[in-house]
């Protein structure tokens, strides 16, 4: 029976039905979807892994056993599964292997634009790219008999639209994937340097094979069009929107594979139209192919590398005559992100701020400390980056700096990849104050768990990570908690550890307000006669605070009763009223 699906789950439809037995990922918006949806499946076994490289590797094993594996990441998470991606490459498969990735043109929730179909290029890996849900699940399918017949790990690129818009899929039934024996055999498996010499050729031969193969898939789809004045080139959601913009006008291209590129059936439409016009988001990928194989091509000079496209910008570039260009005036009003009422990382932002420290961030919903009123961060680079920087900062500096500068890390981040910087400050011996934000959960992406929080993906209860004993177990001797809700404490801990002459740690710890099991006070109120229109409650940037005919006003529909506020309050207009 047909029925409406996300892109991503859609994906994780497709793992159950192509028989997928193992699932490793680490969550990143806007892949995280797929693995979250692939756990409700009995038969499929899911885990949020510590990090992306941890998790590929975990699928590789997984495969190496015999048995269909996956795992999902953003583009920026690629980056971290870089190492073993590359010489899985060398090494194949044994049961199918399939590795989603999830681009953010546009940078909805990312600190970067990224076009993953270089990495594809680069390891010379086959990558398919679904253009709607439906889609999705089939290439997700695809992508296991690909693996399985080219000995190869199978990219799936996934995309911000594609991974969070709805479209019709039709479900059908899991085929049980029979498991691969495992044999040992060194020749292909042991990548020490005389193996990885025999193996680079196959790559290659297999590299040569999946063009072939490219050719006829179908998967590439030639859209017959009225005018030949230009046929598009393109792919994914680029598709839908020069779909939604010409209609049937012009002939199509479509790519569901984009790495290795066909070469035939490119040059064969190319020499069907007048012109040819690649519409892509991001890099000209698609474009820098076509100019290799000698053709005359329109595209970035077009369609800009930057940010997302959409059905305006097709219309516009390619001037397009009425009916066929589509035209959305709506403006939308901008809605930036703030930390939520009764966010715990708001007392601590405000104590670094007020005391004006230098602060490294991190990757996490708690990069919104750097936007106004507390404007509390100097950087963010990548997960785990706010450690390592910290060190350098230190080391290379001012011989003062570590007495006014610190690094804030989410729990799940620390656990990611600040771990491995919070050694080296130990190993390397800088005076360094790390600050792990401990909200008790995988915030921005969502409330996944973590090796901290106790549970699993599937919500069962499972080791528990003591970051007190792993800070002191890799040689931080001062480690200490804070409530982020006590300002006095926070203030005391945060100038005490920066006076230390030695590395130190300060746990921020208090659980996400949004969690479910998290009981809040009532809302406080204000007492107007009492209200001096200083604005000092304002300065902590709480959006259930607002001033209103020169007075602070509390919406009660927002506030959790945190009482940060309150201790800003010099005036004691703003009250907790009693609990019941």
């Amino acid at each position: 029976m047909k029925t409406l699906m996300l892109g991503n789950e859609a994906v994780a439809r497709g793992l159950y039905e192509a028989g997928c037995s193992f699932v490793s990922s680490y969550p990143g918006t806007p892949s995280t979807e797929i693995t979250e949806a692939a756990a409700k499946y009995p038969e499929i076994y899911a885990e949020w892994a510590p990090n992306e490289k941890v998790a590929m590797e975990a699928a590789f094993g997984a495969s190496l056993a015999g048995r269909r594996s996956f795992c999902g990441m953003k583009h920026v998470g690629l980056n971290v599964a870089a190492d073993p991606l590359f010489t899985l490459s060398y090494t194949g498969v044994n049961a199918g292997m399939v590795i989603a990735v999830a681009d953010d043109a546009g940078m909805h929730s990312s600190q970067n634009e990224q076009d993953s179909r270089h990495y594809a290029k680069a390891a010379k890996l086959p990558m398919l790219e679904p253009a709607d849900s439906a889609e999705a699940l089939a290439f997700t399918k695809l992508a296991y008999e690909l693996s399985e017949r080219f000995d190869t790990p199978v990219l799936l690129k996934m995309c911000t639209r594609v991974s969070h818009s709805q479209s019709v899929v039709e479900p059908a039934a899991r085929t049980e994937a029979p498991a691969h024996p495992y044999e040992k055999n060194g020749a292909k498996y042991i990548m020490m340097p005389g193996n990885a010499k025999r193996r680079h050729p196959v790559v290659e031969q297999r590299t040569r094979d999946l063009i072939a193969w490219a050719e006829s898939a179908e998967i590439n789809t030639w859209e017959n069009g009225s005018s030949h004045e230009l046929g598009i080139l393109t792919s994914s959601t680029s598709y839908q929107y020069v779909k939604e913009a010409c209609g049937d006008l012009f002939p199509v291209l479509k790519l569901g594979m984009v790495w290795p590129l066909p070469t035939d059936a490119i040059l064969n439409f190319a020499a069907a139209v007048k012109q040819l016009v690649v519409v892509e988001e991001l890099d000209g990928f698609l474009e820098e192919h076509c100019r290799s194989l000698g053709l005359s091509v329109a595209g970035k000079e077009l369609f800009s590398c930057i940010d997302e496209l959409s059905q305006n910008i097709v219309s516009e570039k390619l001037a397009l005559p009425v009916p066929h260009g589509v035209k959305l005036d709506e403006a939308i009003p901008a809605r930036p992100p703030v930390m939520c009422a009764g966010c715990p990382h708001r007392g601590l932002f405000y104590t670094l701020a007020k005391n004006k420290l230098t602060v490294l961030g991190d990757i996490g919903c708690y990069t919104l400390g750097a936007v106004a009123p507390l404007a509390a961060i100097d950087s963010t680079i990548c997960m785990g980056a706010s450690v390592s920087g910290l060190h350098g900062f230190i080391k290379a500096g001012d011989p003062e700096a570590a007495g006014r500068t610190v690094a804030v890390i989410g729990d799940s981040t620390f656990m990611h990849s600040g771990v491995t910087g919070l050694i080296n400050v130990a190993y390397n011996e800088s005076n360094a104050t790390v600050i792990i934000l401990d909200n008790s959960i995988t915030g921005m992406t969502g409330h996944q768990q973590n090796p901290t929080t106790g549970y699993n993906l599937k919500g069962d209860p499972c080791t528990k990570i003591d970051l007190e004993a792993l800070c002191h177990a890799v040689g931080i001797r001062r480690v200490r908690v804070v409530d982020p809700y006590d300002l006095a404490a926070c203030d005391t801990a945060v100038k005490e550890e920066l006076a230390a002459d030695e590395p130190s740690v300060i746990i921020s710890r208090r659980p996400c307000a949004l969690l479910k099991y998290v009981k809040h006070h009532k809302p406080l109120t204000v007492d107007a006669d009492k209200c001096r229109s200083c604005k000092q409650c304002m300065k902590i940037g709480c959006p259930a605070i607002s001033m209103t005919a020169g007075k602070a006003a509390i919406d009660a529909t927002l506030c959790t009763g945190c009482g940060v506020c309150e201790q800003l309050c010099k005036f004691d207009a703003l009250h907790a009223p009693k609990e019941d």
